[in-house]
């Protein structure tokens, strides 16, 4: 299960690996292009519209009868459930490579595999990873493009956001008491028992969670130094583990308090039901998101059923399989607005009252390098 996420998934380009598909023989492109039967091609659509309508677009992705995903994790998110519930309603079979690469390994493939028709259709993809590959993305806009905030989507469509969470505080609730607060893990009943998800010069959760720190301690998105101050505290105070937390640490007892995205926490409270009693929090004066963003390949082999699985992840029954994978999906507004949204389980994740912190490029990039040069030093 991939429940740490590196900065080239969410924020700066890091290591790529060698993509084990490339290493096949090739294969020829496929010979259709997705053209519906209004005699527009799928490959230059930048609507549905373009094809003659959704029945029109269905009517080609059906004819495709494929679509090729890449890092999608079944239990990340809901993934395995979404990709199921594609293919229960549109009969399009999915072919779902490396679920636990990450989001450079997704550009490396798309670029090894180019001509191919194993190669990538679809992204889902960390912020910088994205914006430092637009030339590979073809622009669509998907039918509720316009209810999508503007500073959360091209506006050409060529990527747009689409699901987040929030970082937060998972604890055993048996061993610690509730923190309310960053400032309440300083305090002695968490000695020993405070763990961060990840090194933050590294992994996305572990800078999110500096992030957050900063943030509850006087500082903002665009000054981090608050939260590597408060870990040095933290740290000084024999609070923080010098251990990442995995679901086997969190099962054990050895990472009592965690500090992770807020989805993959509730996913332990469910997990250790009856063995743990984990809780979560997201502290209401530091709320930080972070979205990840789905893009079409340019050169996907199967161009309509790309654009149909864009179009079914930005419907509500799309939007509302997130939610029940603990993630927060973009037009989460819209549909409380609209009543699409599937309330019982938008109500099951943790409150979050207020307005959450999303980091432009530049902050994140601000907010690295101020890590990569103080964090070790500061914190070890």
């Amino acid at each position: 299960m991939r429940t740490l996420r590196s900065l080239a998934a969410t924020s700066v380009a890091g290591l790529s690996l060698l993509v084990a598909a490339a290493c096949g023989s090739p294969s020829a492109p496929p010979a259709n292009n997705g053209g519906g039967a209004s005699g527009g091609s799928a490959a230059s659509a930048t609507s549905a519209a373009d094809l003659g309508g959704m029945d029109k677009l269905v009517e080609a992705a059906k004819k495709e009868g494929t679509l090729n995903v890449i890092a999608l994790p079944p239990d990340w998110a809901n993934y395995g459930a979404i990709l199921k519930a594609f293919t229960d309603k549109y009969g399009i079979k999915i072919n779902s490579a490396q679920p636990d690469a990450n989001s450079q390994d997704e550009i490396n493939a798309a670029n090894q595999l180019k001509g191919q028709d194993r190669a990538p259709d679809v992204f889902d993809l960390g912020s910088n990873v994205a914006l430092a590959n637009t030339a590979l993305f073809a622009p669509y806009k998907v039918t509720p493009f316009g209810d999508i905030p503007s500073n959360l989507k091209d506006a050409d469509g060529k990527w747009v956001s689409d699901y987040t969470g929030y970082m937060s505080i998972g604890y055993d609730a048996k061993k610690v008491p509730a923190p309310t607060t960053v400032q309440d893990l300083l305090k002695p009943e968490y000695k020993g028992k405070v763990a961060l998800n990840g090194d933050p010069t590294q992994a996305s959760a572990g800078f999110n969670g500096v992030m957050m720190a900063a943030v509850a301690n006087g500082g903002s998105a665009d000054d981090i130094s608050k939260g590597v101050d408060f870990f040095k505290q933290l740290k000084a105070a024999g609070n923080l583990l010098p251990v990442d937390p995995t679901p086997a640490t969190i099962a054990s007892g050895q990472t009592p308090v965690v500090i992770d995205w807020d989805y993959l926490n509730v996913a332990q409270t469910k997990a250790n039901e009856g063995k743990l009693d984990w809780k979560v929090v997201v502290p209401q004066n530091a709320i930080i998101g972070a979205y990840y963003i789905q893009a079409i390949n340019k050169d996907a082999p199967h161009p309509a059923a790309a654009r149909l699985w864009e179009e079914f992840l930005y419907s509500p029954d799309g939007q509302n399989l997130w939610i029940k994978g603990f993630a927060r999906p973009v037009l989460a507004d819209v549909m409380q607005k609209n009543g699409t949204i599937d309330k019982d389980a938008f109500g099951a994740l943790p409150a979050a009252n207020g307005t959450a912190v999303v980091l432009t490029q530049d902050q994140l990039k601000k907010g690295q390098d101020y890590l990569t040069a103080n964090w070790k030093k500061a914190v070890g």
